[in-house]
């Protein structure tokens, strides 16, 4: 029964949550829904395409989770289900949502420009530049890991090109994949250039979802890693070029129902094994205050990270959402419901890694996202039966789909922030630069570049990206809040709410960032640092000295304000 009492409890808790802060914060900032959103004022038909809010809430949903909010609260379990439950919680109502609702809205209100845009009206354009180049710096590892992830869930090894029967778990994973993008152009061009309405399509596409996965489950498509890397920079460059409505928002809109399907499955589970006793939550409440991640503070609050606050979704929301959200009211369910909604999947992984605990602790899975395909499996029945194999094989694909949803953004947002950095004042597109700029600001240029930089890092190792990701976007996410809250003093409104959720992030990650430059440096002073070591702190350090410039510039402007 804990494991139920755990469910119901984050549900209403988060529930709470969202009818009274996420209210209350709508009123401070006064959300208003008469006014017109950038997707109308600066319609474009590629960029800036107006979306219904429930196609625009399956892609936010979509690029936000990616496989953020399973692998973290899955890791940070060693330290006990109460710590993890509580900053998911606590986290998602007063951290999280409020960074990714407050992004979205200071967006909505600057002609859906990024968090860089937003720091140039409040902080002044150098300001803007350091985050720039903090950001792609974010979104290089967000690219290298998530080719990395992706291609690890799709390759058979020595494969050039088969189509496969009887298919393993990769071979189905990634054919299901393929045909998955196949079905959202269709969608996207039967809604957009056809006239069929969300609903009947919205049918259609779920069970076009059902009938992809049924071939998949017994034809696979065979290739090796290095093909799948370079077939997945291709998909994200032209995915990153081509507008909205033909691949991104179809895409993520209809997988956002292959994330829903899998937490209903997984409520079911836990209710189920309650009362038939398939499966016993393992996980200790409280496990002490160091365990091999590292001390609690700021381990936990670094590792959970998408569970409960992520900067990632700043840039998502002010990067893609607000330029396809059709009215501000919206704001309120798309910003603050989906990171609620995030923050209750992050339970949910908490309490399917408690299924199999023991087993994930002594070694027994690959990686989280095994144990979170085992932990729900093992609530319908035994790892020989065949439901468990059917669970298994559905969540694993959820979370490779979430995975590439979440680069495919990263790469679209790359786009953005790069040509961002090489624009002058009173520029608008590449197409007002001139000389090299008109070059360095093409949009081909600035995805190409992004794209070859984190598909070469994407083919080396996971474990020496994946260690600075965590701490990186988590500092991201103190940044956003710190630009958010700069741009509200500036339009007099309240922004108090964020002052305790950024001081607090930037402490933790800034932490963090220091820890690991003094580990890495003395192991190179010992001679016994790899590349990857050196990799970690030369990165790890940048970020920390760019981080540093901006709170400082930060804090000059809140003073500025007070005064």
């Amino acid at each position: 029964m804990t494991a139920i009492l755990i469910i119901a409890s984050a549900i209403v808790l988060l529930f709470i949550g969202y009818v009274t802060y996420g209210s209350w914060l709508a009123k401070q900032w006064g959300i208003d829904p008469s006014k017109k959103t950038p997707a109308y004022e600066m319609e474009d038909g590629v960029d800036y395409v107006a979306a219904p809010a429930a196609v625009l809430m399956g892609h936010h949903f979509s690029s936000i989770a990616g496989a953020g909010p399973i692998n973290g609260p899955i890791q940070a379990s060693v330290f006990g289900w109460v710590p993890v439950f509580l900053w998911c919680v606590i986290g998602g109502i007063f951290f999280g949502g409020l960074q990714d609702y407050g992004s979205l809205f200071a967006s909505i209100r600057n002609d859906g420009k990024s968090v860089g845009e937003i720091i140039k009206t409040s902080m002044g354009k150098r300001s803007q530049k350091l985050f720039i180049v903090f950001a792609l710096l974010v979104l290089i590892l967000v690219l290298a890991s998530f080719v990395n992830v992706v291609a690890g869930t799709f390759f058979t090894a020595d494969a050039t090109f088969a189509i496969t029967t009887n298919p393993t778990g990769n071979q189905t994973t990634a054919m299901i994949s393929v045909l998955f993008i196949l079905l959202a152009i269709i969608y996207g061009i039967a809604t957009n250039r056809f006239g069929v309405k969300t609903v009947p399509a919205t049918i259609a596409g779920i069970i076009g979802i059902v009938l992809i996965t049924i071939l998949g489950l017994n034809v696979g498509l065979a290739m090796n890693r290095t093909t799948w890397i370079l077939l997945i920079g291709a998909y994200i460059t032209i995915a990153s070029i081509v507008p909205v409505w033909i691949l991104l928002q179809p895409r993520d809109y209809l997988s956002s129902f292959l994330l829903y399907a899998m937490m209903i499955i997984a409520v079911v589970g836990i209710i189920m094994s309650a009362f038939t006793g398939t499966a016993t939550f393992q996980i200790p409440a409280f496990t002490g205050w160091s365990t091999k991640i590292g001390n609690m503070f700021p381990a936990l609050f670094i590792t959970v990270a998408c569970g409960a606050c992520s900067g990632f979704h700043s840039l998502i929301s002010t990067g893609t959402s607000s330029k396809q959200i059709a009215n501000e009211k919206d704001a309120k369910i798309i910003g603050y419901g989906s990171m609620l909604i995030e923050s209750a999947l992050g339970i949910v992984s908490l309490i399917a890694v408690g299924m199999v605990f023991d087993k994930y602790t002594a070694g027994g899975f690959g990686s989280p996202a095994a144990a979170f395909a085992a932990g729900i499996g093992i609530m319908f029945g035994a790892e020989t039966t065949s439901i468990y194999g059917t669970i298994y094989a559905l969540l694993t694909l959820a979370v490779s789909v979430f995975a590439l949803t979440s680069l495919d953004s990263a790469t679209r947002l790359s786009r953005f922030m790069f040509a961002e950095l090489f624009l002058k004042e009173g520029e608008e597109t590449y197409k007002d630069a001139s000389g090299i700029r008109k070059i360095l600001t093409n949009p081909w240029f600035a995805t190409l570049f992004m794209v070859a930089i984190g598909c070469i890092l994407g083919g080396l190792s996971l474990s020496q990206i994946w260690g600075l990701f965590g701490a990186a976007n988590q500092l991201l996410a103190g940044i956003a809040l710190m630009a958010v809250a700069a741009w509200l003093g500036n339009v007099g409104k309240n922004n108090k709410m964020f002052f305790i959720p950024m001081g607090f992030m930037l402490i933790a990650t800034l932490t963090s960032l220091i820890q690991t430059v003094i580990k890495k440096v003395q192991l190179v002073g010992a001679g016994g640092a790899a590349w990857g070591d050196w990799f970690q702190m030369l990165f790890a350090a940048a970020m920390a000295i760019l981080a540093v410039f901006l709170v400082i510039e930060g804090i000059q402007t809140f003073k500025k304000q007070k005064k």
